[in-house]
């Protein structure tokens, strides 16, 4: 009796997990978390994201949303050798839903250059929480450009969402069945 509903759980949990990592991905544009390492892709290109924050979290790493305000370490590296002779501009705006004017909104801007060591550094001291958008660019006429949203010190939880969304999927499951296997089969021979 209990195993007709073991195949529709293990069903809906994995649609549940499944959904939660896609609509995450989905938010930060161009980074994703694969291989347990932060790819950022820019059109047919890849780069590895890496986000440190020496003055609060010390060596911890972190790939998307920026957990507190203040000093931030980003490196960018080339996961294919293909971008190293290739100029490429990286610029983090304000989210204010327009870029009109770009310039007013530009909160770090580095300029086009060749990156023949295949690496990006750089660092900025966000003094206020908010949205933002990253946007690195690369090619000579700019033709691929990469644009994932985050946020910064907007109370980010340190357990990833799709993790959540797997407990809050099991909880619920293991709810259900204790309801469903707690119940007590009616009688069929007290009628």
């Amino acid at each position: 009796m209990v195993l007709k509903y073991i195949r529709p759980a293990l069903l809906s949990l994995a649609l549940t997990v499944g959904l939660s990592f896609t609509a995450q991905v989905q938010a930060h544009g161009g980074l994703s978390l694969a291989d347990d390492m932060c790819k950022l892709t820019v059109g047919p290109y890849m780069m590895h994201f890496t986000g440190y924050q020496p003055n609060s979290s010390k060596e911890k790493e972190f790939c998307e949303d920026i957990p507190v305000t203040g000093r931030t370490v980003v490196a960018l590296d080339y996961i294919e050798d293909a971008l190293r002779p290739l100029p490429t501009e990286v610029r983090v705006i304000r989210d204010t839903g327009s870029e009109d004017d770009i310039e007013s909104i530009t909160i770090l801007h580095m300029p086009a250059k060749v990156y023949s060591n295949g690496s990006i550094n750089f660092e900025h001291n966000f003094k206020e929480a908010g949205k933002f958008v990253g946007l690195v660019t690369v090619g000579k006429d700019g033709e691929h450009v990469s644009r994932f949203p985050f946020s910064v010190g907007e109370g980010t939880s340190s357990m990833p969402s799709g993790l959540v969304m797997a407990m809050v999927a099991a909880l619920s499951l293991g709810g259900f069945f204790l309801f469903r296997v707690g119940k007590k089969p009616k009688d069929s021979s007290a009628a």
